[in-house]
């Protein structure tokens, strides 16, 4: 598993939002900051907590001129309700055979209880208004999240 290199260009993807819409990482060229973030199930605790932390940091977000997107490999319909039960204001994206999350070397082996599977491995990325990839987060704290990332946004971006 490799993540993608820290000053270069992004790996591209389009994916379908919570509502069926598409959305780019092209689409926030020159206008936003991204923040990439993959988590492995909706509806779940630790992403729950996650993604409530940042529902209730939007307004900072939106100060710093960047944008979430949270990719899991669940379909639209389960991210729908995920966003309708937590009131959640970003958006979602559905990423069901995990070529995006391949893409960005968080797809690979976990193990759980003794168990081991593939799965989502929780990881952030954040890429600047240009496009470049310009930090990963892959020791994610779901409690903290939001605010770990605000305060890198904050301290190293425009």
């Amino acid at each position: 598993m490799a993540f993608p290199k820290i000053g270069n260009l992004a790996p591209a993807f389009t994916l379908t939002n919570q509502k069926g819409e598409k959305v780019s990482l092209k689409d926030f060229r020159d206008k936003n900051n991204v923040v990439l973030y993959f988590y492995p199930k909706a509806l779940t605790p630790g992403c729950t907590t996650q993604a409530c932390g940042i529902r209730d940091s939007s307004d900072a977000f939106e100060k710093l001129d960047t944008v979430v997107l949270g990719v899991s490999p669940d379909p639209e319909a389960k991210l729908q309700r995920f966003v309708d039960k937590h009131e959640l204001n970003f958006d979602l994206l559905s990423d069901e055979d995990h070529k995006i999350a391949d893409k960005y070397g968080c797809w690979g082996l976990k193990k759980f209880m003794g168990k081991e599977y593939m799965g989502l491995i929780r990881t952030t990325f954040i890429i600047d208004k240009s496009g470049r990839l310009r930090h990963i987060i892959d020791k994610v704290k779901t409690k903290t999240h939001s605010e770990d990332v605000l305060s890198w946004v904050a301290e190293n971006l425009d």
